[in-house]
């Protein structure tokens, strides 16, 4: 077991695999010598080469587009946009290209690659550094999103992501690269598998499902309550596409309410598909409308201190609107 952050369990899930499969290869910008503008992986070309770790121009699109390329001739590419923002620019070569390998060659082919963002706000990265694109990327068939919230579920995801045969969007929460260390699994102990949720408190009153960041934020909040006597269940959902709908669905049969808590801006988030599915399959089950906890629509993170603050979720407002969920 070793003691890691959650940056340096991406770069060992990286490190484990490429020692296990020849196969498996790095490409971004500064992904070599530099290490990688979070130091995600730093090391690498040292130890594999710049032939399995390669530096590429800045250019988001030829990044997704050799990615592909690399994966159609049985290669596996880990591609790194150094933020999930720069990702729109390779948006088409991922959603009308990567995403349809296997669906247009009616299964003849796979397109086994992953592709590496940081994502979501709280670091003062502002404009063109702060968004959580996630919602995007679930609308598109043939995609799947992963979004871990620990370094452990981050290290065994990955490595599940890599070993998985189909395309995958894995977005790191920068906001928890350095937030907190955990003892780590080595090789194959370490895998997590993908699609599956992690009940990581228990309550009886009120369901919170959540990922990313928001699962720290929705703790604190949910300590704040229990004094109150409200005990909220807290779901971590760790995989978007596809998403543990049983888990929820378990939850919220024996709590009633449930609210989806998420970073990205309310309006056509990721937590509306969850709360239309939910309310679609526990109708019966609920006490409550299903309740979104979402960050506001503003066009762009700010720079400014204050309105970032303002932006950002925090346990505050998080606690308030699980407080007016447990008392509808």
């Amino acid at each position: 077991m070793l003691e890691r952050t959650l940056v340096q369990a991406v770069r060992d899930a990286l490190y484990e695999e490429m020692e296990r499969d020849d196969r498996v290869c790095v490409l971004g910008q500064d992904v070599g010598l530099k290490g990688g503008v979070f130091k995600a992986t730093e090391g690498l070309q040292q130890r594999f080469g710049a032939q399995r770790v390669m530096d590429m121009p800045l250019a988001e699109s030829s990044i997704a587009a050799v990615a592909q390329g690399l994966a159609l001739e049985g290669f596996v590419p880990v591609a790194e946009m150094q933020f999930a923002d720069y990702s729109y620019p390779a948006f088409n070569q991922i959603v009308n290209e990567i995403a349809k390998v296997r669906y247009r060659s009616n299964g003849d082919f796979s397109c086994p690659l992953v592709i590496r963002a940081p994502t979501g706000g709280g670091v003062r990265g502002a404009l063109y550094h702060s968004q959580s694109p996630e919602a995007f990327y679930c609308h598109v068939p043939g995609l799947k999103v992963v979004l871990p919230s620990t370094p452990a579920d981050a290290k065994g995801l990955l490595k599940a992501a890599i070993r998985d045969p189909d395309p995958i969007i894995f977005l790191e929460p920068k906001k928890l690269y350095r937030a907190e260390r955990q003892d780590l699994a080595q090789g194959e102990a370490a895998l997590q598998p993908l699609g599956a949720a992690a009940v990581v408190r228990q309550g009886a009153h009120l369901t919170a499902v959540t990922y990313g960041y928001m699962r720290a934020v929705t703790m604190q909040a949910a300590a704040r309550l229990s004094p109150d006597g409200i005990e909220v269940e807290i779901i971590d959902l760790r995989t978007l596409r596809p998403w543990d709908v049983e888990t929820c669905v378990r939850s919220i049969e024996q709590t009633g309410r449930v609210a989806v808590v998420y970073e990205a801006n309310r309006t056509g988030g990721f937590g509306a598909e969850i709360a239309a599915e939910l309310a679609e399959r526990c109708f019966a089950s609920l006490d409550a409308p299903v309740s979104r906890i979402a960050s506001p629509d503003v066009p762009a993170m700010p720079f400014s201190p204050s309105l970032e603050h303002a932006f950002m979720l925090n346990p505050d407002k998080v606690a308030d609107g699980l407080r007016r969920l447990a008392r509808y």
